[in-house]
């Protein structure tokens, strides 16, 4: 939690930074607003493609030039996370879904590999700011606000990508890895459990547009 809470820290202190620096660098930096659509699932111990849930993801970055070939870009972004359960029993069938937002810090190393089309990777870390569970059933439908002091709000992990940059607009798919448990330890009845015992996967596609 402590660790986590550093990436935290020191992804919002670049990227404030980088931000406020922009100005000073205007003859070589660039920034923008982008967004896009999310594709999120939770994972224990492997990450499949099984109940993925659609979401978005809405943001700014700055794109700070250290030489031709490699940027330094943080980014601020709101974006969702979660997964979606698709079941058909004997009893009910349906879907049932656990949404979480967060205000999201990445902060990427981008390298140019031609003049339009880079890979980045780098560190992330975010806050949980909300969220909420539904079902959707032949039989009922329920939706519930989820407590965020329930969970584990700090989430971190590694996120990585292609993008291609043109002149104004710029497109690009990304992968983000969480390494932190989505779910807290909790204690019932002299029994330690984690709820949910898992970690985000998210798979995003996005458009920018650079206002400089």
């Amino acid at each position: 939690m402590k660790k986590s809470k550093s990436i935290l820290l020191a992804s919002l202190l670049v990227s404030l930074i980088a931000f406020t620096t922009v100005e000073a660098q205007e003859n070589t930096a660039s920034f923008g607003f982008k967004g896009g659509l999310n594709f999120s699932n939770l994972y224990t111990d492997n990450v499949d493609d099984n109940n993925v849930l659609t979401g978005f993801n809405a943001g700014l970055y700055a794109k700070l030039p250290i030489t031709n070939a490699i940027a330094i870009q943080p980014e601020i972004n709101y974006t969702t996370k979660g997964a979606e359960l698709v079941y058909n029993n004997s009893f009910a069938n349906g879907t049932a879904k656990f949404n979480v937002n967060y205000i999201e810090v990445p902060v990427l190393l981008v390298m140019n590999l031609t003049d339009n089309f880079n890979v980045h990777v780098g560190p992330y870390a975010a806050y949980m700011v909300s969220g909420k569970t539904t079902n959707d059933s032949n039989l009922f439908s329920s939706e519930s606000e989820l407590d965020t002091n329930d969970f584990n709000k700090i989430d971190a992990g590694i996120a990585g990508g292609i993008g291609i940059d043109l002149d104004v607009a710029n497109f690009g798919v990304r992968y983000n890895y969480g390494l932190t448990k989505v779910g807290k330890e909790r204690n019932y009845s002299g029994t330690n459990y984690t709820y949910p015992d898992a970690k985000n996967s998210v798979l995003s596609v996005y458009v920018g547009l650079r206002l400089n």
